[in-house]
């Protein structure tokens, strides 16, 4: 077994999740849980089969997006993950309705932070063991730092 890294760079206006499910019309249904919960959301969603013809599938409704996130599970190569890359929503919008799709297993991450996603190596394929989302903390916040938290919550809308 051998462990690798593939690094998912962000991107200031796009935010990704990255999961596991079991079945091919996870692409479809992923599609429909965002749409339905949130129509004006840009996305682009890839899933990787890991059996029959072991494509990337691919949908979305921004082609930029659709591309990066099929190129980006190309990369990752794991049988039966999905990654979504989302613009003009935050996943705290859709992740939800994504954990409620019956065929999702398991989510990784939510993030707008650059991700390493760690995985293994055998003979008969890939999984993903786990995922770096951003960087380490350095220290505690003191009060002024816990004033400008509750700000931006307010400032983008999520705190009265």
């Amino acid at each position: 077994m051998e462990l690798k890294k593939v690094k998912i760079e962000s991107r200031e206006d796009i935010n990704i999740i990255l999961g596991q499910s079991h079945f091919i019309k996870t692409v479809e249904d992923i599609y429909e849980a965002i749409v339905n919960t949130v129509p004006q959301a840009k996305f682009g969603i890839a899933f990787a089969e890991a059996s029959g013809d072991c494509l990337v599938r691919h949908a979305g409704n921004d082609e930029e997006l659709e591309e990066l996130a099929a190129e980006a599970m190309l990369e990752i190569a794991a049988g039966h993950s999905f990654i979504v890359f989302l613009r003009d929503a935050f996943p705290i919008n859709v992740l939800q309705r994504i954990k409620d799709v019956p065929e999702v297993v398991n989510i990784y991450c939510a993030t707008a932070n650059p991700v390493e996603v760690i995985i293994a190596e055998t003979d008969q394929g890939r999984g993903i063991m786990g995922v770096i989302d951003g960087n380490s903390p350095g220290e505690i916040e003191g009060d002024e730092d816990i004033a400008a938290r509750k700000k931006f919550l307010r400032v983008i809308g999520y705190k009265f």
